[in-house]
């Protein structure tokens, strides 16, 4: 039976949390709770996967003491528009593995999560071990995520289009027909974050050398924003591939994804093999805590 947990957050919001199995302490930011089955069916249209967070736990709890906290979840029901840093995100991440009795423990983090394993890995002597899917440990995206989340802060202080339609009714995809459902404050967090980290010198030396890293990232892994949401290109399977041999030369193991994009590379069929097999190769930086 998995323990059920609660940490207290950097703005005194608290998170459950719950850890399943034994092994090696490994964190994740995951949803456990089942979505409605109307927004069940919108992930599954738009190429998500619903059940993700169970399906990750499942297999990854047999060898791993996998503790788990729906971070994203939490941050837009309960925004941290001034404060989500890079240092309270880390910060957060920390007081989960706190609640959780981790003094040392793995993390594996996608997209945003991902960035945020990163500037873990910088901010703590804890973590012994990284994993980043879709989001480049290397030429990562932060300014054109900036230009993203401002336009999306601007669309969210701003009346509806009348011409907008709801996600479940608009083509996947098409962010430019679906209306905006998120409120000033979900949106200017992500602003908050990426102005922090406007000019972060994401080198192949930005992670501890001694840390066993990963990154993976589907190889069509890219949107291009129409100027309704900025303009701009956001990247991620390409500088991958493009870093991928000075990655693997400072200790990253790296895996493009031929044929996938930032959804199709996160399902737990993708991730799974990926995760698993690289966490029983490693050796971890001194000892995770067990239990």
């Amino acid at each position: 039976m998995a323990a059920e947990l609660e940490a207290v957050l950097h703005d005194g919001s608290t998170i459950p949390v719950t850890v399943h199995g034994h092994g090696p302490a490994l964190l994740l930011s995951v949803r456990l709770q089942p979505h409605p089955s109307a927004e069940a069916e919108i992930i599954s249209k738009w190429g998500g996967e619903p059940d993700l967070g169970p399906a990750l736990v499942n297999g990854l709890a047999p060898t791993n003491r996998v503790i788990t906290a729906d971070y994203e979840g939490h941050r837009m029901a309960y925004p941290a528009p001034d404060t989500l840093t890079p240092d309270n995100l880390a910060a957060d991440l920390l007081a989960i593995a706190d609640a959780a009795g981790a003094d040392a423990f793995g993390y594996y983090g996608y997209s945003w999560l991902a960035l945020a394993g990163l500037q873990l890995s910088l901010r703590t002597d804890r973590l012994r071990a990284l994993a980043m899917g879709g989001f480049p440990p290397v030429d990562g995206p932060y300014r054109s995520m900036l230009a993203v989340t401002r336009a999306a802060h601007t669309a969210s202080t701003q009346a509806p289009d009348p011409a907008s339609v709801p996600v479940a009714e608009a083509e996947p995809g098409d962010w430019d027909s679906a209306a905006v459902q998120t409120t000033e404050a979900q949106t200017r967090q992500f602003v908050t974050l990426y102005e922090a980290l406007r000019d972060f010198n994401d080198s192949t030396t930005a992670a501890p050398a001694a840390l066993p890293r990963l990154a993976f990232a589907g190889g069509d892994d890219q949107i291009d924003y129409s100027p309704q949401w900025g303009g701009v290109q956001v990247r991620i399977g390409a500088p991958l591939a493009e870093h991928r041999d000075e990655l693997v030369a400072a200790g990253w193991e790296v895996h493009v994804l031929p044929g996938l994009n930032h959804l199709s590379a996160m399902h737990s069929a993708v991730v799974l093999p990926i995760l698993a097999g690289w966490l029983g190769r490693i050796e971890w930086v001194g000892q995770a805590a067990t239990g």
